[in-house]
């Protein structure tokens, strides 16, 4: 592994997982464990095996985004991990992009998409959540993700970029989509997100008026098995429906 590397150390203790993100350098981590020493990592590849001071064994492995996703602080309920990937496959999103995010919040979204696009531009009009999602953004390692703090409504009118994707995830979304089209590339695409019904339906009124086509509103609901001596069932547990999403395009 490279100096300045995110690794993700993994060990078990009494039949749990933990796990810990942290980045090759001379520093030592401290955990319940006892003391790992993160110069040691330089000499590591994922898969192999580093030992703390207590004699507890951690695995090296490379961090992906759903771990990310995992170990991000929270700001508020995040769009989850099934309906980013509804908005990643219906925009077929790509390094060559570059994405207008609005509604940062925990910056979840806008961390997906700096791990595919090729630059993210991100609105958070809170700034509690602006340093938040910021410390989340850096721990992933993402310099192509910039968090811009401001109200998209009034901020959108102001920008000369244009962009291949734009993503709305905010209270005020119909008010923002008039102005979407002077920011977009021809034939870009506009995902939102909303949990109403009553919401979805003025973004529907804005995008008709705003005379976008190729529209449609879908709703991804998620079920989890279970496995247990007693039968294999869906989960109790899990709460199937988070938000609609919206995709038209420009």
């Amino acid at each position: 592994m490279l100096a300045g590397e995110l690794v993700l150390l993994k060990t078990s203790h009494r039949g749990k997982v933990r796990e810990f993100i942290v980045k090759v350098c001379d520093d030592r981590m401290h955990t319940d464990f006892g003391v790992v020493d993160l110069s040691e990592l330089m000499e590591k590849m994922p898969g192999d095996i580093v030992v703390s001071h207590k004699g507890q064994e951690f695995i090296l492995q490379k961090p992906k985004m759903p771990d990310f996703f995992r170990h991000a602080r929270r700001t508020g309920a995040p769009m989850m991990p099934k309906d980013i990937g509804m908005i990643l496959a219906y925009t077929g999103v790509n390094r060559n992009d570059v994405v207008l995010d609005a509604g940062t919040g925990s910056g979840i979204l806008a961390m997906y998409m700096g791990s595919i696009a090729k630059r993210v531009v991100t609105y958070e009009v809170r700034e509690e959540f602006v340093d938040v999602a910021r410390k989340n953004i850096e721990s992933a390692g993402l310099y192509n993700v910039e968090l811009r703090c401001g109200d998209i409504v009034e901020e959108i009118k102001k920008l000369d970029e244009k962009f291949d994707l734009i993503t709305l995830d905010t209270q005020n979304t119909k008010d923002v989509i008039p102005h979407v089209k002077d920011v977009m590339y021809p034939g870009g695409f506009l995902a939102t997100y909303s949990p109403f019904f009553e919401q979805t339906k003025d973004i529907r009124d804005a995008i008709e008026a705003a005379h976008f086509y190729d529209v449609m509103t879908i709703e991804c609901t998620e079920r989890e098995i279970s496995f247990s001596p007693r039968g294999t069932r869906p989960s109790t547990t899990k709460v199937g429906h988070t938000g609609f999403i919206t995709i038209a395009r420009g």
